[in-house]
């Protein structure tokens, strides 16, 4: 949050009321040490050493898939350097040649001033730490201003209730991103990576109930990781990555909705739509600038108007990002991922639910995806019915189908376990979702340039250019939809192996 606004949240209800006693405050000097190739970070781990008065504290902490869920060792150190033979018993085996043989240095420091409380819940004890300082790598540095929850004790839900609460009592923005991340950006002076899905694991012998658990906090780290890369602007990739992680949670809860009640599923469903929504325009801007603009001017170089062209782009782009981070900002957004976040947890949709649906939570949940898998490519396959003669509009309804089946099957394929059949058919699947996506960007870029007003020569050539390459592209596309039709699908008997 904003830092004139940290010490009101220290006086809100839910702080007040449950609050232990007044806590703690410490000044808190930190040093984060890597190798020069930063090989301790490209694998997942911190290393530093935190001064607290005279005493000083060496803390290796590991991140994995989870950004929720750190792994974290911690030795007593005489001094502020550091004492690498204590943190090698937590570093892998394969890392500790590379540390013998390029000594450590320091990438970056903290300086912050924290107020620490335990509050306590119904369903657990939060440590809540005030923090106000500044990270600082050479001459660059970074203000701190935020609350971080930590769980001590008690269910994970603690923290959602608390966090929401929180969000509730003024303006606070979500992140999962460490200071340690933020540092190491600073240091090398590089915006936050776009958040990417991680691959997902699930045994064939899950229940359905553990399937969608897996299934939508995968969503929710893959929001999480997205948000600050999104925020900051500088790679479009990060609202890339937020859009397809928003339309991921929409397949999941679409895909849950013919087991469990829909209600409180629409809820989530309707806000990630909207979420999703006020990044449209940043994206399709992104897209043109990025792709379609600088392509058709490098390609024609005689023609006057681009560079004009290029900069009425940039400031509705602008203006656009300018919307998105007031969305990314808003009390909605907060109580969103928030919310979600604690229904996961809670495994939410299990309440008010009748025995019937219980058991079918509790059945294998191969059974479910053999036959959302087949429902789904059916509709595909429906809507692909005379390829070669379909509209710019009906392909572009197929697109969307094919995005949903490429969703679903990225979330259950993993229950079929490593079969062939099933790297093949996703591989054909995404080739073809590409090349419906490269199509339909051609296909709107005549509405794109006059919804921005575009005219003149170097709007004509464009438009020009893209109509010359959605016929170039045919033959790829066509090619694409034959494969996909001729593919074995990896939940039928036959394509087990």
């Amino acid at each position: 949050m904003d830092a004139d606004r940290l010490a009101d949240f220290g006086k809100a209800p839910v702080i007040a009321t449950n609050a232990r006693n007044k806590g703690s405050r410490k000044h808190l000097k930190a040093v984060y040490y890597d190798t020069p190739k930063r090989a301790l970070q490209r694998n997942g781990l911190s290393f530093r050493v935190r001064q607290s008065g005279a005493r000083f504290t060496q803390t290796v902490k590991a991140v994995g898939n989870d950004p929720l869920r750190r792994g974290e060792w911690e030795a007593s150190v005489p001094s502020i350097a550091p004492d690498l033979a204590l943190a090698l018993p937590f570093i892998p085996e394969k890392l500790r040649a590379d540390l013998a043989r390029h000594p450590l240095e320091v990438v970056f420091t903290t300086d912050i001033h924290r107020h620490s409380r335990i509050v306590d819940l119904p369903s657990g004890a939060v440590e809540v730490a005030f923090d106000r300082g500044s990270l600082k790598a050479g001459d660059r540095s970074l203000p701190v201003s935020e609350i971080e929850l930590e769980l001590k004790t008690g269910h994970p839900s603690a923290l959602y209730e608390l966090a929401l609460r929180l969000a509730e009592h003024g303006p606070a923005r979500l992140s999962a991103r460490s200071k340690s991340a933020r540092g190491f950006d600073l240091a090398a002076d590089t915006p936050p990576a776009p958040g990417r899905p991680h691959k997902l694991r699930l045994d064939p012998s899950s229940s359905l109930d553990k399937a969608f658990a897996v299934m939508l906090r995968a969503c929710l780290h893959h929001l999480l990781q997205s948000l600050p890369a999104a925020e900051h602007g500088g790679d479009p990739e990060g609202i890339h990555q937020l859009r397809v992680a928003l339309r991921r949670l929409r397949s999941v809860l679409d895909l849950m909705r013919s087991v469990v009640p829909v209600s409180k599923l629409e809820q989530l469903r309707s806000e990630a739509k909207s979420l999703g929504q006020d990044l449209a325009a940043a994206r399709d801007l992104d897209v043109f600038q990025q792709e379609t603009l600088r392509t058709v001017a490098q390609g024609c170089p005689s023609i006057a108007g681009f560079d004009a062209l290029n900069a009425a782009i940039e400031q509705r782009r602008l203006a656009s990002y300018d919307k998105v981070r007031l969305a990314l900002a808003g009390r909605r957004t907060a109580v969103f991922l928030i919310g979600l976040g604690g229904w996961i947890e809670a495994r939410g949709w299990r309440s008010d639910v009748t025995p019937e649906t219980l058991g079918q939570l509790a059945e294998p949940a191969t059974n479910f995806a053999r036959r959302i898998l087949s429902a789904q490519h059916a509709r595909v396959l429906k809507r692909g019915r005379r390829f070669k003669s379909l509209s710019a509009e009906q392909l572009h309804r197929l697109r969307l189908s094919v995005k949903k089946l490429r969703y679903v099957a990225d979330f259950l394929l993993p229950l079929y376990g490593p079969r062939k059949s099933a790297k093949r058919f996703s591989r054909g699947l995404a080739e073809l979702q590409q090349e419906l996506g490269i199509y339909n960007d051609m296909a709107t870029t005549t509405s794109l340039l006059a919804d921005i007003g575009a005219s003149g020569s170097a709007a004509a050539a464009i438009a020009g250019w893209q109509a010359h390459a959605m016929i170039g592209s045919a033959p790829r596309l066509k090619s694409a939809w034959s494969d996909f039709v001729k593919a074995k699908t990896p939940w039928s008997v036959e394509a087990a192996a």
